[in-house]
């Protein structure tokens, strides 16, 4: 028996949320853009513990303070993912508007995470920024679609999460 657990990624236009979905699913990084133009669902199989988990990764386009997201995508979500860019720092204060109008169309746990380590970071972090932030999240992770740094790891801590 396999279980099928839909999450939706979501973030501000440009942060690397379709990057991160391929590297993880199919181990690749491009450095075309193509923007995402409503949802793409991909899967991939997690051998946890006890049952292989088909993920459903739902893919949302890149939203924008002009254009929100269709709250509907997040129906039956076990999980959603808030991704920011950190060579952007606006995308840091889009991010959160973004997660605090999810946490209203959904319960499931959010996660953090903070795309782009492989290059300068434009937002400077003070202790207590993390911690407060982090606090928001079930878990937050520093991640790199173009080397794959923490991307396997974050994907495979949200499904043991939600098992749990």
């Amino acid at each position: 028996m396999m279980l099928q657990k839909k999450i939706c990624v979501l973030g501000p236009t440009g942060v690397g949320k379709t990057s991160l979905i391929k590297q993880f699913v199919e181990g690749i990084f491009s450095e075309k853009y193509l923007t995402s133009i409503g949802v793409k669902i991909d899967k991939k199989i997690i051998d946890s513990t006890f049952t292989p988990i088909q993920l459903m990764i739902w893919d949302l386009e890149g939203i924008d303070k002009y254009c929100g997201f269709n709250p509907r995508y997040l129906r039956g979500a076990a999980a959603y993912i808030i991704v920011m860019d950190q060579t952007r720092s606006a995308s840091f204060v889009e991010a959160i508007e973004i997660f605090k109008e999810a946490q209203k169309h959904s319960d499931s746990p959010a996660f953090l995470v903070i795309n782009k380590q492989d290059l300068p970071t434009a937002i400077s972090w003070e202790q207590n920024d993390v911690e407060s932030v982090s606090a928001l999240f079930k878990g937050h992770f520093l991640t790199s679609a173009k080397t794959g740094s923490q991307v396997e790891e974050m994907f495979r801590f949200l499904a043991k999460t939600i098992m749990d």
